[in-house]
């Protein structure tokens, strides 16, 4: 079957104009000829292109409570008003939620996401026709009714991908203080028999933490190294209160960290240990988190708020430009087997045109700095998945029907 062939025509990469061939999913050419037969030929003067972003953590449907509940701790929070709300959900809500998550990832760069939430199927099915890559979590909690736990097994040994390669599942154990010794085990074996990953939050607060030391006499970390439960399949997000001993372990273990600073902060959750991080070699990848606790899905957002939480906790040298854009973009692939990240010949054609002439970028006196310092999503005119524009020119396809569904099922739920 013959692949389409893209030619990005001039476009700027590290400095300098080129074209660039895409053959169906992957980067085929850098630095093609200007007569390289393509397809489909596009005009890219005045742009540039750097990976798309790698959402690390998110609960997307949770779009349905942005601005719900805000200015309280993480416990009085989920138990008050989160879980509360979240009882009262349908199949729809989760499909129009999902639509707008969707839609704000993408008109904000984010080409993949890696979701906890519930009612899957619904999501799976708007990931598939938005055109971007998940990687969707079978969600484990103590209180959901045994059927529902024995269903998501279920589901994964059946599973097949309807995207031809762009959607993963992956187990959630949802953290230590909603999942039993016995399921979190069984969740991290079936995981690892079925080579998908363990997705679950890990030392968020202080009092998760507090909690699991009064029961157990050990941090959630050494609870879950004791369990055999970490290894470089696992997922963690948040692991804001830590120690050298649980730093380490994780490193030991190849745990990948999902680093969510937006959320960290708004919830008073604490600060990350970037600088003990870097030290031990953890992977680090970024996360927004979802929309409740942040209160939008913007990945250049967390960036910023990243390097700047870091440098405030812990000096300005600490995380530097190149680190903080290779957690959001290379690290994100690279956690979940992707062969994406970079813009070069054989990856994954996963990409963002960004306009050199908006006043953000300018002057440029380093291309990544601008991008991580002083952009926003206005500066991203296109936004490529797959091989495929999802967004072209700021507007994606059904854009304004999307949002017109939201708000009127919103206002008539």
């Amino acid at each position: 079957m013959k692949q389409n062939r893209l030619l990005l025509k001039n476009v700027q990469r590290k400095y300098n104009n080129e074209n660039i061939l895409i053959e169906g999913n992957r980067f085929a050419m850098l630095n093609a000829p200007d007569d390289t037969p393509a397809d489909e030929v596009v005009d890219c003067t005045g742009l540039a292109i750097l990976p798309a972003f790698y959402n690390a953590h998110n609960h997307a449907a949770m779009t349905l409570l942005r601005g719900y509940a805000d200015d309280m701790p993480l416990q009085e929070w989920l138990n008050d008003h989160i879980w509360p709300y979240e009882a009262t959900l349908k199949s729809e809500d989760y499909t129009q939620g999902s639509y707008l998550a969707c839609l704000e990832m993408i008109k904000t760069g984010t080409v993949f996401f890696n979701d906890m939430y519930f009612d899957i199927e619904r999501t799976i099915d708007v990931v598939n026709e938005m055109g971007m890559r998940a990687a969707i979590g079978l969600t484990m909690m103590d209180f959901l009714p045994k059927e529902a736990i024995e269903a998501n097994f279920k589901f994964l040994e059946n599973w097949s991908d309807p995207s031809g390669g762009r959607i993963q599942l992956a187990i959630c154990p949802h953290a230590i203080y909603t999942v039993s010794k016995e399921l979190f085990i069984r969740c991290a074996d079936v995981a690892r028999s079925n080579g998908v990953k363990l997705h679950f939050h890990l030392s968020e607060s202080r009092q998760e933490v507090n909690d699991c030391i009064a029961a157990h006499g050990m941090s959630p970390v050494k609870l879950l190294h004791e369990w055999g439960v970490l290894g470089p399949n696992c997922i963690a997000a948040h692991v804001v209160h830590v120690d050298d001993d649980d730093v380490k372990i994780l490193a030991d273990t190849g745990v990948t960290v999902a680093h969510c600073p937006c959320s960290n902060m708004k919830l008073g959750s604490g600060h990350f240990r970037d600088r003990l991080m870097i030290e031990h070699g953890v992977r680090v990848a970024i996360g927004t988190d979802g929309c409740s606790s942040n209160n939008n899905l913007s990945m250049q957002e967390e960036m910023k708020f990243a390097a700047l939480l870091a440098k405030s906790n812990s000096g300005p040298e600490v995380l530097p430009k190149k680190t903080v854009f290779t957690w959001a973009t290379e690290n994100g692939a690279k956690a979940f087997d992707l062969n994406a990240g970079f813009v070069e010949e054989g990856r994954l054609a996963d990409a963002v045109l960004i306009d050199t002439n908006n006043e953000r970028m300018v002057p440029c006196h380093h291309f990544v700095s601008n991008w991580i310092y002083s952009a926003d999503s206005s500066c991203i005119h296109s936004v490529l998945c797959d091989g495929r524009f999802i967004m072209r020119n700021g507007h994606v396809d059904g854009e304004q029907e999307i949002i017109a569904r939201f708000k009127h099922h919103i206002l008539n739920r």
